[in-house]
């Protein structure tokens, strides 16, 4: 699963630095932290789309052969009653 580092430290003295008080800067940065926390683990990382991909693939050629078969014996049985 892919991580991303969210340094709630560093973005809270920004904050600091730019006038906001340090206890809303602190609750902030707690606050963005949860939200990208939770956020992230509803993202999709490129092998489990790729593995998604396959398997829809694999799902799709399936059914078209299987639609396929059954056209050929549909034709095959109107050309012998004809």
């Amino acid at each position: 699963m892919t991580t991303i580092t969210f340094d709630t430290l560093k973005f809270a003295n920004t904050l600091k630095a730019a006038g906001v008080p340090p206890a809303q800067a602190e609750a902030e940065a707690v606050a963005l932290s949860e939200v990208l926390e939770v956020n992230l683990k509803d993202l999709v990382t490129k092998e489990n789309m790729h593995h998604e991909m396959r398997d829809l693939e694999q799902r799709l050629i399936i059914k078209l052969g299987t639609l396929i078969a059954v056209a050929i014996g549909i034709v095959a049985a109107l050309v012998k009653l004809l």
